[in-house]
């Protein structure tokens, strides 16, 4: 008879006491049972004798080597406009800067929500391999993005996985796609939450020098308070913080241009937040029109609109996360 933990077994608060992926009690820890990773965690990553984590984890590092900076975004809940911040982060960092032209990738682990080939204009692109590995599409010249979104036969079939396959595919993702001979900017764009394909991201990312996690959050308490959760789970896993965006922060009229607050701060938004946790913050998005249409349609906000609202706060957000030090943390 199949041994299974019991619901009795799982401490409510589980999350709060998970020992973190570095941990000796990875995986030991009472408050292990029930995670779908407990036996990676407690076996080390051994297979047949081989630490077969180490052996991927240097295969990981080997293959991103060559991208120059590496930025997670994450949420603590989903509909934040995390993808659209991803994207408009990403679009407006491959513009041309005045001795160069930036080479910037974006690499989308959101599986089961896959908006951001949508969001570039890249829906129908399927994923080719080579013998030097994945090719992503390409938006421009200098602007490359994978996403599952290119491997499914129907845009509108979804992806019903359990926690190892979709962990396998990450790591493929990060191993096997050919970004070219040099990046200056990754922007891995993340699911909502703090679970199974986090775990994975950090298990693989923690030795390849990664900038940090930016924190996309809306002004409204129940969104803040899930952020709270994605800061712990970042200060757990050792993965450093570059700061908070706070999305949707007011509707900007397109007529009179005046700013309403549609999600009032109650507790003070994103920007309280980042006063209580010591970290930066980035920024606030307002909740215009003209972000809604760029994304629909594959566009860059800043290109396209540079004098509205939104383009002028997401340059600003641009210039701090691209002149962050990592030494500031």
């Amino acid at each position: 008879m199949e041994n299974k933990p019991s619901s009795e077994a799982v401490p409510e608060n589980a999350n709060e006491h998970c020992p973190g992926v570095e941990s000796q009690n990875a995986g030991k820890s009472s408050s292990c049972a029930g995670c779908p990773n407990q036996s990676l965690c407690a076996s080390g990553g051994m297979k047949n004798g081989i630490n077969q984590t180490a052996v991927e984890t240097e295969q990981i590092k080997e293959a991103m080597k060559s991208i120059k900076r590496k930025f997670l975004v994450l949420s603590g809940k989903g509909g934040v406009g995390k993808s659209t911040v991803s994207s408009q982060l990403a679009l407006t960092m491959a513009l041309c800067e005045k001795d160069s032209v930036p080479q910037v990738g974006v690499l989308d682990v959101d599986l089961c929500g896959p908006s951001i080939p949508t969001m570039f204009g890249l829906e129908g692109y399927q994923l080719h391999q080579s013998n030097l590995g994945w090719t992503p599409a390409y938006y421009e010249d200098n602007l490359a993005v994978v996403s599952i979104g290119f491997m499914l036969p129907n845009k509108d079939d979804a992806v019903i996985w359990r926690g190892p396959k979709k962990n396998g595919l990450i790591k493929q993702f990060l191993r096997d796609v050919y970004w070219g001979d040099y990046l200056d900017y990754l922007i891995i764009d993340t699911p909502p939450g703090t679970s199974d394909e986090h775990i994975t991201i950090v298990q693989y990312l923690k030795n390849v020098d990664i900038d940090g996690a930016i924190i996309v959050t809306t002004p409204q308490d129940v969104s803040c308070n899930d952020v709270r959760r994605e800061i712990n789970f970042c200060k757990k896993v050792g993965i450093p913080i570059i700061g908070i965006i706070e999305n949707m922060s007011g509707f900007v009229c397109p007529n009179c241009k005046n700013k309403a607050m549609i999600f009032k701060p109650t507790s003070g938004g994103g920007q309280q937040l980042a006063i209580d946790y010591e970290i930066p913050f980035l920024g606030s998005i307002p909740l215009d029109p003209m972000v809604m249409q760029s994304c629909e349609t594959g566009k860059s906000i800043v290109k396209d609109h540079p004098e509205s609202p939104a383009s002028q706060a997401m340059k600003e957000i641009v210039q701090k996360i691209i002149t962050h030090k990592k030494n500031n943390q």
